[in-house]
C-alpha cells in the first residue's frame, strides 16, 4: 500500500483543488483529509457520511462540593489560575495537568475527558473518504490526524485499496508532522512567490529530516515567470523532482466555485495537463 501525502508550506498554493483531482483520477484508493484545524476537501467530494465518532483529547479538572473541605489547596497551587475563589473550575484556563486531582487530601476532584472533535468516514464517487474536524480552539490536532490516519489504513487493508492519498495542512506544525509520519512520498503544491518558495522550503526540511522522498508541483506559474524559474532551479539543485507547473485557469476557479474536482469542469488541455502530472506523480512514487 503506497501513500501519498499532498502538502504546502503555506495556505492558498491549490493543494486541495490538486488533491481533489488526483483523487478524481487515481484507481484503487482511500482519500484522507488530516487539515483538520481547516477541512474542506469534503466540499469538493459531496461525501456521504457512514459513520460519525467523537474524539476526545486532553482533560479538564472538576470539583466535586460536596466532598470539598476548602483547604484551598488546589486555589493555590495551580499555577494557571483555573480554580476561582468559589471553588469551581475555568474550562478554558484549566489545561489539565492534573496538579489538583493529585493535590486534594479528599479525592474532591476528578478529571474529565474533554471532547475535542469529530472524524467521520464516509463513501463518495471518487472512493472511501476519511476526514475530521477539531473543535474550536481545541489541542492535540497531530493526535487526530494520528487517528484517522490509522482509520484510513485499516479502511484500505479491508477493502483491498492499494493506494492512500492525503490532503496536508498548510504549514510545518504538528499536523504536518503527524501526516508525513510513514508515508512514501510528498508532494509539495507551491506558488511563483517569495513567501510560496519560503515556506516550500520550510517545509522541504521538514520533510528531509524524516527522509521522506520529495516532489515539487507549480500552481499557478505563469503568474510569476521569474520566480517559477527560480523555484524550478531550486528543484534542480535539491534534487528535487518537478512533477509540473500548471497555469492560472478560470475553469479551475469554476470548479471551486461550483465545488467539484477540476477534472469534472476543466477544459481538455487542463484535463490532459493534469492527467500527465498525476501519472509523473504516481510512478514516482
Amino acid at each position: 500500500m503506497k501513500q501519498l501525502a499532498i502538502i504546502s508550506g503555506k495556505g492558498g498554493t491549490g493543494k486541495t483543488v490538486i488533491t481533489s483531482a488526483f483523487a478524481s483520477i487515481a484507481d484503487n484508493k482511500v482519500i484522507v483529509d488530516c487539515d483538520v484545524d481547516a477541512a474542506n476537501l469534503h466540499l469538493m467530494l459531496n461525501p456521504k457520511i457512514l459513520e460519525h465518532n467523537i474524539f476526545k483529547s486532553g482533560f479538564t479538572a472538576s470539583i466535586d462540593r460536596s466532598k470539598c473541605t476548602r483547604c484551598l489547596k488546589c486555589l493555590k497551587n495551580c499555577r494557571f489560575n483555573a480554580i476561582t475563589k468559589n471553588l469551581t473550575i475555568d474550562s478554558i484556563a484549566c489545561e489539565g495537568c492534573a496538579f489538583c486531582y493529585n493535590l486534594c487530601p479528599v479525592g474532591a476532584i476528578t478529571l474529565e475527558e474533554n471532547i475535542a472533535g469529530e472524524w467521520f468516514i464516509s463513501e463518495t464517487k471518487y472512493g472511501p473518504f476519511v476526514h475530521a474536524k477539531l473543535g474550536i480552539a481545541e489541542e492535540n490536532s497531530g493526535k487526530l490526524v494520528s487517528l484517522i490516519r490509522k482509520q484510513a489504513q485499516t479502511l484500505a487493508k479491508e477493502q483491498n485499496k492499494n493506494l492512500i492519498i492525503i490532503d496536508g495542512p498548510p504549514g510545518i506544525g504538528c499536523q504536518v508532522i503527524a501526516t508525513l509520519a510513514n508515508i512514501d512520498s510528498a508532494l509539495i503544491v507551491t506558488e511563483p512567490t517569495v513567501s510560496g518558495l519560503h515556506d516550500a522550503k520550510r517545509v522541504i526540511e521538514l520533510a528531509k529530516h524524516f527522509t521522506i522522498p520529495i516532489m515539487m508541483l507549480i500552481n499557478k506559474y505563469d503568474l510569476n515567470l521569474a520566480m517559477t524559474k527560480n523555484i524550478e532551479q531550486y528543484c534542480e539543485q535539491q534534487n528535487i523532482i518537478l512533477v509540473g507547473k500548471i497555469k492560472f485557469d478560470t475553469d479551475i476557479v469554476n470548479a471551486v466555485t461550483n465545488k467539484k474536482p477540476i477534472m469534472n469542469i476543466a477544459n481538455i488541455k487542463l484535463k490532459e495537463q493534469i492527467q500527465k502530472i498525476w501519472h509523473t506523480t504516481y510512478n514516482n512514487l
